[in-house]
């Protein structure tokens, strides 16, 4: 079995200089670095992760707690998240909240168990008091799509509020006045800024905002087809959606085929997300984009600076933008 000697020896550099280049220490000079590498990988060399744990006092692991562990907006988070933390030579350890209070306690309190150096957090249950007090406590934490003033320096989050008006203002660019909104849960602050951002853009065209025209949904598929049937048998002269994410827009599509309602001609749809799934449903899902790869590598950057106490430069404010497609008309 190769050893770090051996290492050390064809990089002619200390063993303590090979331990520190593999534990990625900021004192190592980049041209020992390079030569510490380029021997590994000729020797073949695999650092004992139990060893670097113990020399180092890090597990070199990230714990990411997330709403659920399925999902187009999930899967893609975690799997940038992963990608980046495995480029680091870090490995990522990942629980979910499913909705519940006690289980986003728990999932932490998990992750503690697993000496995880740090975490990221993307929780809607847990208040900002107590995400400020797991700040207090593990100070190396990325709070994901949340802005809590206390710990800004610790937040990466996107702009709903935007995302909510650039939807709305394109349907009303479109000549639509009577505009609906399918929220999602409204438990949850990224439904709250969303519908926030529809209600300003309705206000900027001097439309007064009709509460029968809003009805809360879920981001996941439960219930937002009886949810869309509720709406348009309520309001039947709305002519165009914005749908808090492209999940309810999917519902959407399903109840106006069942009605026979045409999407893009009678009944306009603005999503959010740009799921995979919203450029290949025909007519094409014109959506919001949200950043997700964006925020899960510029999450796994900043975690991983401040377990190794370094400096960088990460984008904490993620802007949305509109992806115009096929699912709205004009009037």
């Amino acid at each position: 079995m190769i050893t770090i000697k051996e290492v050390a020896e064809l990089a002619k550099v200390s063993q303590a200089t090979v331990s520190r280049a593999i534990n990625n220490h900021p004192t190592v000079k980049d041209a020992n670095r390079k030569k510490v590498f380029a021997a590994i990988e000729q020797l073949g060399y695999k650092p004992n992760a139990f060893a670097q744990a113990l020399a180092s006092s890090r597990s070199n692991s990230i714990g990411m707690l997330v709403g659920s562990l399925d999902g187009p907006f999930y899967g893609p988070l975690m799997h940038h998240t992963e990608d980046t933390i495995r480029q680091n030579n870090n490995h990522l350890i990942v629980t979910s909240g499913q909705e519940s209070h006690t289980k986003e306690r728990d999932s932490i309190e998990f992750l503690r168990s697993k000496r995880v150096d740090g975490f990221i957090l993307h929780s809607d249950k847990l208040s900002d008091d107590e995400l400020i007090d797991v700040v207090k406590n593990t100070p190396a934490t990325i709070i994901l799509n949340r802005y809590i003033p206390d710990i800004s320096d610790n937040c990466i989050y996107i702009d709903n509020e935007l995302g909510g008006y650039l939807a709305t203002k394109h349907l009303l660019d479109h000549g639509h006045k009577n505009i609906a909104c399918i929220t999602g849960q409204l438990s949850k602050g990224d439904s709250r800024e969303r519908l926030q951002g529809y209600r300003l853009a309705l206000a900027e065209a001097g439309i007064t905002y009709n509460p029968s025209y809003v009805i809360e949904g879920r981001f996941d598929h439960d219930g937002n087809h009886d949810r869309t049937r509720r709406l348009l048998d309520r309001a039947p002269d709305i002519t165009a959606v914005f749908c808090q994410n492209d999940n309810i827009a999917l519902a959407v599509y399903d109840v106006a085929a069942e009605r026979e309602i045409i999407i893009g001609k009678e009944l306009s749809v603005v999503g959010f997300d740009n799921d995979y799934h919203s450029a290949h449903i025909r007519p094409r899902l014109t959506t919001i984009n949200f950043p997700v790869e964006e925020m899960g590598k510029e999450a796994a950057k900043g975690v991983l600076a401040m377990v190794q106490e370094t400096e960088v430069k990460i984008k904490q404010q993620l802007h949305p933008k509109l992806i115009d497609r096929d699912s709205v008309g004009r009037v």
